[in-house]
């Protein structure tokens, strides 16, 4: 096994070295690698097999080392204003591969739902109905992995730049099943709640909205900090700019593992989309607000947030401490 050799210079490093070698795989990325079932298989064409999953710790370290290395050798070179764009296409690459296998698992779960509805009870049937579900948990598996995977690269990106990570469309969800389905119905059921979860996380909701153009981060930063020791289970919503205040708060729920709901606009509304996107998130009853001066669709949701009595912050451009 080839193994990457790291340079140290003073007593810091070298614990900090010992501390990466030594260092168990996090709870998220040990489940992802466990074997959920046992044999295996992807594909029809494939044989089934009993191999065991990859060390979760060497994943952990490969996949973080596969983006840092991009930042490393284009670092002070011409090429480094490429080294974030680079890097984000490697935790994409991890991203439509999981979005794939979730695709399989999806058209395997139509198929088993279809066995069931025909099952007559005989030795095919219920050997067939078997293998297809067999098919069905193989894919979820490996599909877990491959969204862990992504997810490590995708923070590992984000302590590189201080930026999160984010797909061009969709949600960036991964989960895993904590205990096996043995009934083809329960699998089912079991599967299609677990969709439900991953994609609507549960918790008092925080929204937020600011203009695109702001400088000061940090009293936008302590103001999330301080609501979230407050309500520590908080799901923040969005408007999901990709700069100004929105990608700071975008930042902050990346950095403390806040769920983040990102609104986006439907275009498909014209003019309107915008205000929609404002009575979208008054409907989600939040908890509390933070509106930072904008366009007319901050004031808009300003003027919302103060008639529901919603507990508010509200942010100004000449309160920014440019600077500070």
């Amino acid at each position: 096994m080839t193994r990457h050799i790291r340079a140290v210079r003073n007593f810091s490093e070298i614990a900090e070295l010992i501390m990466v070698e030594t260092a168990q795989p996090g709870d998220a990325l040990a489940r992802a690698f466990s074997e959920t079932i046992d044999g295996f298989r992807i594909g029809a064409d494939e044989d089934v097999t009993d191999a065991g999953m990859p060390d979760a710790r060497e994943v952990e370290l490969a996949t973080e080392l596969v983006v840092r290395t991009i930042f490393d050798v284009l670092r002070d070179t011409r090429l480094e204003p490429l080294a974030d764009r680079i890097a984000w296409g490697v935790v994409h690459s991890l991203h439509r591969v999981a979005g794939q296998l979730d695709g399989d698992a999806d058209k395997a779960a139509i198929r088993v739902r279809s066995l069931i509805r025909e099952a007559d009870g005989s030795e095919v049937a219920t050997a067939e109905l078997e293998e297809a579900q067999r098919a069905c948990q193989s894919l979820d598996e490996a599909r877990d992995a491959v969204a862990c995977m992504r997810d490590h690269a995708a923070e590992t990106y984000r302590a590189e730049t201080g930026r999160p990570w984010s797909g061009p469309r969709g949600s960036l969800v991964s989960s895993k099943r904590t205990a096996s389905v043995v009934a083809a119905g329960d699998f089912l059921a079991a599967r299609r709640q677990r969709r439900v979860e991953a994609h609507s996380p549960q918790g008092p909701v925080v929204i937020f909205s600011g203009g695109q153009q702001w400088e000061d981060h940090a009293c936008l930063t302590a103001q999330l900090d301080a609501i979230r020791a407050r309500v520590p289970s908080m799901v923040l919503a969005t408007t999901a700019q990709n700069k100004g205040c929105d990608a700071v708060a975008a930042s902050w729920a990346a950095r403390t593992g806040t769920p983040l709901v990102a609104f986006t606009l439907n275009r498909a509304l014209g003019q309107r989309a915008g205000f929609a996107r404002n009575e979208q998130l008054l409907a989600l009853n939040p908890v509390e607000a933070i509106v930072c001066e904008g366009s007319g669709l901050q004031s808009h949701l300003a003027r919302m947030v103060r008639a529901a009595g919603v507990p508010a912050h509200f942010f100004r451009l000449a309160d920014q401490r440019l600077g500070g």
